[in-house]
């Protein structure tokens, strides 16, 4: 293999690329412009400079939070935390996939295979389990690249999953009424994504949640780029996250509190689709993060456009979310300005605590729409109060005296303590200051924290605050 690889390098070299209309002169890969798309949902937040820190004085004596001028880059940021709805996308397509797997791999040790019309989409309802093996189960049928890597890496898995790179047929639709069941084997599969029948009341049975997990991978540049030598696999991360929030939160978060309601509706209910997602720990978010950019990307594949594959989204930077949360103003103690939680009607500007305790003042008991209130200077819904927000950076109450003043960030992947944003429905009004810190632990769930996602913007760089003309 090594002298074939050889051979065509030499070989490459003396023939050259053949005919050429750049006339030998130095023109560039002609790789088309790019265009950037602002993401759906998405506000462009123009980079700049700003003054990070307590503006006014530090009533709570933290002093985590000196003043600090720092720049950050352009990228654009959802204009609303992630709703129940969004985050539903992610479970469905989670569960719907490990239906398919779990199907496919019942399929695959029973050794049946599909039929070529099911595996087109062309068949009806599926006749079997075999119409969702996988698409690789018949080889004969493959391209030749695709026969390749079966034969070398596909057919042998990895150590922890031994399916690894499998390709499921998902042209063929999930049968979900148990009476157009094909087979015994897919009621089988089907019977085993739900919990058992003794862990069910009132004739109603539920998916058992701990099944739906989302495996993904990335790289930790960090580390790739601070080690001296090692080899780049040493440096991949694998994650496998339970991505199901935590709706017991509603009661784990308030003793002596009747929270029921909360609890058994507020997730997966439509009355609240357009609420913020609670519930959610760090790692989650972070693995939608993954998922949604894995979800975009593959949409681009399917469009056969895969030189125009997107860059990742991402949790925002404690420096991004402040940033953002100011939409333009210097100094401000709040996202519309301040120093008042009330307009000139009287009315509150966001969802809080206020008067000491008295939660319907501002009109809302617990969380409200995502799109409530009024935006800030950027465009951006609830950046005060509503739900405490998950950053991806880490909790160091003295990081503002070493961060770098450009794109300031602590990612320490030991420290289990995130910096969460904002204030929430829960919190008085100190919380809601743009400069407030707080923080919870990476795998800690709670009823007042969301997230909000952020990419970053590849175009032109324009500044926010820079000389107007």
């Amino acid at each position: 293999m090594k002298k074939f690889i050889a051979y065509t390098s030499i070989l490459a070299l003396l023939i050259g690329c053949g005919k050429s209309s750049d006339k030998g002169e130095l023109v560039g890969i002609n790789g088309g412009k790019w265009h950037p798309e602002k993401p759906y949902g998405m506000a462009l937040i123009p980079g700049g400079a700003f003054i990070m820190g307590k503006s006014d004085a530090d009533l709570a004596n933290v002093e985590d939070a000196p003043t600090k001028t720092v720049t950050v880059r352009s990228f654009y940021m959802d204009e609303t935390e992630i709703t129940n709805s969004e985050y539903r996308q992610f479970v469905e397509w989670v569960k719907d996939s490990t239906m398919r797997v779990r199907l496919a791999i019942m399929a695959d040790m029973g050794g049946q295979t599909a039929d070529p019309a099911a595996a087109k989409g062309k068949g009806k309802n599926a006749g079997s389990i075999g119409d969702f093996a996988f698409n690789d189960s018949d080889p004969e049928k493959m391209t030749a690249y695709d026969k390749y890597m079966y034969d070398n890496y596909y057919s042998i898995g990895t150590a922890d999953d031994p399916y690894a790179g499998r390709k499921l047929n998902k042209k063929v639709k999930l049968i979900k009424d148990t009476k157009l069941y094909p087979d015994a084997e897919y009621a089988e599969v089907m019977d085993s994504m739900y919990l058992p029948i003794e862990a069910s009341y009132n004739g109603l049975r539920t998916i058992d949640v701990d099944k739906l997990k989302f495996r993904y991978s990335w790289m930790d540049i960090q580390a790739a780029a601070k080690a001296k030598v090692g080899n780049r696999k040493n440096f991949i991360r694998t994650e496998e996250v339970k991505v199901y929030p935590d709706t017991t939160v509603w009661i784990k978060d308030y003793a002596y509190s009747y929270n029921e309601p909360m609890h058994n509706d507020y997730f997966w209910h439509k009355a609240y689709g357009d609420y913020p997602v609670v519930g959610v720990k760090w790692t989650q978010a972070k693995a939608f993060c993954a998922w949604r950019t894995l979800n975009k990307n593959t949409y681009i594949k399917s469009k056969k456009k895969g030189h125009d594959l997107i860059n990742s989204f991402r949790l925002p930077t404690e420096a991004e979310w402040e940033y953002s949360a100011r939409g333009g103003l210097e100094s401000a103690t709040y996202p519309w300005g301040g120093p008042y939680t009330k307009n000139d009607r009287g009315c509150f500007l966001a969802n809080f605590k206020p008067n000491r305790g008295d939660y319907a003042a501002d009109e809302a008991l617990y969380t409200v729409e995502a799109k409530s209130y009024e935006p800030n200077g950027y465009n951006l819904y609830n950046m005060a109060g509503n739900v405490s927000e998950w950053t991806d950076s880490s909790y160091d109450p003295n990081a503002y005296e070493y961060v770098s003043s450009m794109n300031p960030n602590v990612q320490d992947y030991k420290n289990q303590r995130k910096v969460v944003r904002g204030g929430s429905w829960k919190d008085v009004a100190y919380f809601l200051q743009v400069s407030t810190r707080d923080h919870e632990y990476a795998d800690s769930a709670r009823s007042y924290i969301g997230f909000r996602t952020v990419q970053d913007y590849m175009g032109v760089q324009s500044t926010g605050n820079g000389r107007k003309k």
